[in-house]
């Protein structure tokens, strides 16, 4: 455990600290609605003397979060939800300049990303911030000496949301929490937009192939394959969209997308990329179809949308050939190169989303820390949608950062849009 100035941490190198704060800068810039939810915490201190413990991809948009979280009072500890998603300098400058408790090191085994999560729960949470509810499931399972203190927790993601409502469901959800993910504000934007590019990214700065002119499968159609497919197409791609649900199956072909079952794909992909938030969604019998050559890439939240313990099974031969490319020869001579380990691949080999994106996210993110504060006594243990008024806010902000003015609805329109008696 490294220590900087009496904070307990696990970072790769606190000689990084220099390049992470630059990198933090470059970011705030681009994130004008947490800057101002920043000085408004500053002033009010919403947050004054809750324990926050966040399992988040400690990037430099995370980073800014954290600091904002921290300018409210929050006392906050910060650890990595996935291996490969640190920016080791990052992590170095929170731990040195602001003071934050940090256990996230980039290419992390299996058992340090369960250390530190369990060095994150230690810390007696008031508060949990997740991002795949992997703190929270480790509350309510090995770690339950650690919940009695926590009232509260928000998710980011899809995948997170999924397992949370299972636990509500099943009624062993502990303490409330609110879908982040769900908020207008957060997946319109976030999942569409900023996994849109961020993949691309990622698979770009780990093979340089060229998109246009290549099959590519987007295996999911939600608000994350919604914006692949989109960047993709833009890219030159022939998009092939693959999906379970009949209405997102309707409306890929109605805006012009291939749309057909994966065992369909399989021989005629180029690149496949899975955005599903479930498992095994590619596996042997697509595996054995494949072209020589095929790329597969993940940006869901776990490494299960690909079925790598069935990939390992039929190869005969494995070396890497690239940063996050790993070339798997079968027995038949094809070879089938795996991006990322699985992983997250915009995180991986690229940044993640754009700061300008992650703005609206973690701007939810710090609102609904304080809307929790303030109201998680009279909520149920359920998972709860961000507020409208918090959602409405954010566009709002947003909207006023970039400059961009909208028309309000005059008197005479709000009271016709409450009214029934007037017709034709």
């Amino acid at each position: 455990m490294s220590k900087a100035s009496n904070i307990a941490c696990d970072v790769k190198d606190l000689g990084l600290a220099d390049t992470g704060k630059l990198r933090l800068e470059w970011a705030d810039q681009f994130m004008p609605v947490l800057t101002t939810i920043r000085k408004q915490f500053e002033k009010k201190q919403p947050l004054k003397g809750i324990r926050v413990s966040a399992c988040l991809h400690v990037t430099t948009e995370t980073g800014n979060l954290m600091i904002t979280l921290k300018a409210g009072g929050a006392d906050v500890v910060i650890c990595a939800s996935n291996p490969l998603s640190t920016q080791d300098d990052v992590a170095a400058c929170l731990v040195r300049d602001h003071g934050i408790p940090v256990y996230a090191v980039k290419g992390e085994d299996n058992d340090s990303y369960y250390s530190h999560l369990n060095s994150a729960i230690e810390h007696r949470p008031n508060l949990t911030m997740d991002d795949g509810a992997d703190l929270v499931t480790l509350a309510h399972t090995k770690r339950t000496d650690m919940a009695k203190d926590i009232f509260a927790g928000t998710e980011e993601t899809t995948t997170g949301v999924i397992r949370l409502r299972s636990m509500s469901r099943q009624g062993i959800l502990k303490y409330p929490i609110v879908a982040v993910n769900d908020a207008n504000t957060k997946h319109f934007f976030d999942n569409r937009y900023g996994t849109g590019q961020s993949t691309l990214d990622g698979i770009l700065r780990a093979t340089n192939v060229l998109i246009a002119g290549l099959a590519v499968v987007v295996c999911g159609y939600g608000w994350c394959g919604k914006g692949l497919a989109l960047r993709s197409r833009g890219l030159g791609a022939n998009v092939i969209v693959t999906e379970v649900d009949p209405t997102r199956a309707l409306e890929a072909a109605m805006e012009g997308y291939r749309v057909m079952s994966l065992a369909e794909a399989a021989p005629i992909g180029n690149l496949f990329i899975t955005v599903t938030g479930n498992k095994n969604v590619l596996r042997k019998e697509h595996f054995e179809k494949m072209q020589d050559g095929t790329l597969l890439a993940n940006s869901g939240h776990f490494n299960a949308e690909i079925d790598i313990p069935a990939l390992e099974k039929l190869a005969t031969g494995k070396r890497t050939t690239r940063s996050f490319v790993e070339e798997y020869t079968l027995r038949d001579g094809r070879k089938l190169n795996l991006l990322g380990e699985g992983r997250l691949i915009n995180l991986v080999s690229a940044e993640g989303h754009p700061a300008s994106v992650m703005d609206m996210s973690f701007a939810n993110q710090a609102l609904a820390a304080e809307y929790l504060v303030e109201n998680a006594s009279k909520l149920e243990n359920k998972v709860y949608p961000v507020p409208e008024a918090i959602d409405q806010d954010i566009a709002a902000k947003k909207l006023d950062a970039m400059g961009i003015h909208i028309d309000k609805l005059t008197a005479e329109q709000e009271k016709y849009m409450v009214s029934w008696s007037e017709g034709t």
